[in-house]
């Protein structure tokens, strides 16, 4: 039985890692930004476009298994692709760990009653589920998430469409401690939430060994997903950010059951509430199949032991994805709390600043591939160029701590680099002397 995916699994699993949690928390975030927010959509947007191009192009000259530390590895060396491609290893259970609380706060309607364990249970419980799905294999998990994407579309593009028929200006109101910051400094925070949406525009690269023609179906598919994601998020912004209050947004566990509540009479936001808790299973079962597939590549390259990409018989990353999974656990627990709103920021801060660390060594890695190839495009320079510009500028907009707290992610893996990377480099260069 064939385990090749094709174009739509590929734009399903792009588009469903970028869609999910971003898209029914975001609201939450950006409320106290007012007017900002729609501007941090088109921002982030635009260089969302300009990443996915540039992953689009790095794959389609290298269309291997892993994702950002094949392209690392081929610009620069073999350390930078390590401690890269461990970086995003780790930070994609922090990503997955937002997923994960977006879900219990969807599901919360459904609960007895409001209580941080129960949330911790249903969170796990989801969790082990979607885990389970992807040890099926990735054609398996892919034709999941075609089927979760398409769900997508009914509170995604409906809800929204009805509520611009609601909206209020007034809404849009900057809070007093956002107004009182310098405009760079606001837009630069309003990227960085805005941001979130869009990670996970590369994870189509990450499975290009077990995708139909690579080279040709992959970069299709994640320029034209992240498109049609962009133009969603501006959608669904504005009508949300219009309909409902700032500050009661603010407070909100789930904003687009609450925009249900407000559009829709009678029990209708149960229906909403339980397709966006679906979607965002979608989610989350993309970020783990992504997940198992970096590991897969790394393992595959000699960059980290060979068992971690070991494969059942179904072809599936096993012990890869149960690592992953163990270690989200730990995460839910200690992000435990009952203010909602502040899950969510913390982690979308730290996890948003590590994927820029990774989405601007690839930049600066695509044009110096681009430099020294013969064959040298402007325009794809200057795309390049713009990627890089873009992660540097929010990076530099980005407060100090979060910033130190991110860099934790990649120093993590210092142990593994001495005591088994470089051991087995040593030994490798010792045999072939």
């Amino acid at each position: 039985m064939s385990q090749k995916i094709g174009f739509w699994s590929v734009f399903a699993i792009v588009t469903g890692s970028q869609i999910g949690s971003s898209i029914f928390m975001s609201p939450i975030s950006l409320a106290p930004y007012g007017k900002f927010s729609i501007l941090g959509w088109l921002i982030s947007g635009l260089g969302a476009i300009a990443l996915c191009s540039v992953f689009a192009m790095l794959c389609a000259k290298f269309p291997e298994t892993g994702g950002p530390h094949v392209y690392v590895k081929q610009a620069f060396n073999s350390v930078t692709a390590f401690f890269t491609g461990w970086t995003y290893w780790v930070i994609s259970w922090v990503s997955t760990t937002a997923v994960i609380i977006t879900i219990a706060g969807y599901l919360s309607p459904f609960m007895p009653y409001s209580n941080k364990l129960l949330y911790v249970f249903v969170e796990i419980s989801v969790l082990l589920i979607v885990t389970l799905i992807n040890l099926r294999g990735i054609s398996f998990a892919g034709n999941a998430e075609s089927l979760l994407t398409l769900l997508k579309f009914i509170p995604l593009i409906i809800l929204p469409i009805v509520a611009l028929f609601y909206f209020d200006a007034t809404n849009l109101v900057v809070s007093p401690q956002i107004a009182e910051l310098p405009t760079s400094k606001i837009l630069g925070q309003v990227a960085l939430f805005t941001l979130w949406g869009f990670i996970g525009l590369e994870t189509g690269t990450a499975p290009a060994g077990s995708v139909i023609n690579p080279s040709k179906t992959i970069p299709k598919a994640i320029i034209l997903g992240t498109s049609c994601v962009a133009l969603l998020y501006l959608l669904n912004s504005v009508s949300i950010l219009g309909l409902i209050p700032a500050d009661q947004l603010a407070n909100s566990k789930a904003p687009y059951v609450d925009a249900s509540q407000i559009l829709f009479k009678g029990s209708w936001y149960l229906v909403i509430s339980a397709i966006a808790a679906v979607v965002c299973i979608g989610t989350l079962n993309a970020w783990v199949l992504t997940s198992g597939q970096i590991i897969f590549g790394l393992s595959k390259d000699g960059l980290v032991p060979k068992f971690l990409g070991k494969t059942n018989t179904a072809g599936a990353p096993f012990v890869g994805i149960i690592i992953s999974s163990i270690g989200i656990v730990p995460l839910l627990l200690l992000t435990a709390s009952d203010n909602f709103a502040a899950r969510i920021n913390s982690i979308i801060d730290i996890s948003v600043t590590s994927f820029l660390f990774v989405y601007l060594i690839c930049s600066i890695g695509f044009l110096k591939i681009m430099i020294k190839d013969k064959k040298f495009n402007i325009w794809l320079f200057l795309v390049g160029i713009i990627a890089a510009v873009f992660c540097s500028w929010v990076i530099y907009e980005t407060k100090l701590q979060t910033l130190l707290v991110a860099s934790l992610f990649t120093v993590s893996g210092v142990p593994l680099y001495f005591f088994w990377f470089c051991r087995t480099r040593k030994a490798h260069y010792q045999a072939i002397s």
